[in-house]
């Protein structure tokens, strides 16, 4: 019995040494920057990270003219509502443009013009367009957005959706009985 303990206790010890030996390997290994970001962008996920110490996320209108504004604190990971020249903070909003969209912070001693992050979206083709989804110029997908619509408004857009259903349902059927029939479905029929 003793000798399958000592030979237990070897073995885990020669595992974990092992493992720390393969971790300090791996490290070295690294990509020093992330693969997943796109190319000719900063190292380190500054790209879509925060902007630097301090934020600026909200601007909230109080009352006419007079505006109060949500700084974050990244490294606290905390914000606060805050007006111009509202002391009590690690921070000090000095000045705003009329906008609201940037704001001049004092913090640390360093004077910083913070503005709002803007979103990097990438547009996609139409859901159409990749042979799934609403077809381009289809009825029920190109009929205007009515905000408030009227009874009459809302009857034509179910006609609309209705006779979108029935074409789908009989390009479906056309394209079932050209499989039965051996023959290749025509190349702008949905596949649902």
């Amino acid at each position: 019995m003793g000798i399958r303990r000592q030979h237990r206790a070897f073995l885990a010890a020669l595992s974990a040494s092992a493992a720390l030996w393969w971790a300090g390997l791996s490290r070295a290994d690294l990509a020093s920057s992330s693969p997943f970001l796109p190319l000719n962008t900063p190292e380190g996920g500054k790209a879509g990270g925060p902007a630097g110490p301090v934020e600026l996320r909200g601007v909230m209108p109080i009352s006419q003219g007079v505006y109060s504004y949500y700084i974050y604190d990244t490294a606290r990971k905390t914000g606060a509502w805050v007006g111009l020249n509202e002391p009590g903070y690690s921070f000090l909003v000095k000045s705003a443009e009329p906008g609201g969209d940037s704001v001049t912070v004092n913090f640390q001693g360093r004077t910083m013009r913070l503005t709002f992050r803007t979103a990097k979206v990438a547009s996609m083709a139409p859901a159409g367009a990749a042979g799934q989804g609403a077809l381009p110029g289809s009825p029920a997908f190109s009929m205007p957005i009515a905000l408030n619509p009227t009874p009459a408004d809302e009857q034509r857009r179910l006609d609309a959706v209705a006779a979108e259903v029935r074409r789908r349902r009989m390009e479906r059927e056309k394209a079932a009985q050209g499989a039965q029939n051996g023959t290749q479905a025509p190349a702008g029929a949905p596949n649902r």
